[in-house]
């Protein structure tokens, strides 16, 4: 089993950046895709990002492309996502999500198995 954590949410100007960490205990983690969700108040949740066990296949949503950047390091068991030129739609709660297969279902929150609390992000306008 995985425990994931989130961390660096906060509130940034529209423009600015944030960079979200999420780091995992548990054994296996370098097995794992790992993917970024978010759900902002009265929204269903939705993907963000994903990225392979490996690192070499990474997967973004159309509105967050060439904004938002996954990064895992495997040593650490942590995943990032860089965001830049944020924008108050980007306002949610972020989470981490990990599982085993990623295939073509990586945008689909029952792919994972495990799941972060999350983390707040406000992009103010």
């Amino acid at each position: 089993q995985l425990q994931l954590v989130e961390s660096g949410g906060g509130l940034v100007q529209a423009g600015g950046s944030l960079r979200l960490s999420c780091t995992a205990s548990g054994r296996g983690f370098s097995d794992y895709s790992l993917a970024w969700f978010r759900q902002a108040p009265g929204k269903e949740r939705e993907f963000v990002a994903a990225i392979s066990w490996s690192g070499d296949s990474k997967y973004y949503a159309d509105s967050v492309k060439g904004r938002f950047t996954i990064s895992r390091d495997n040593d650490d068991n942590t995943v990032y996502l860089q965001m830049n030129s944020l924008k108050p739609e980007d306002t949610a709660d972020y989470y981490c999500a990990a599982g085993r297969a990623l295939g073509g279902s990586y945008y689909i929150t029952g792919t994972y198995d495990y799941w972060g609390q999350g983390t707040q992000v406000t992009v103010a306008s």
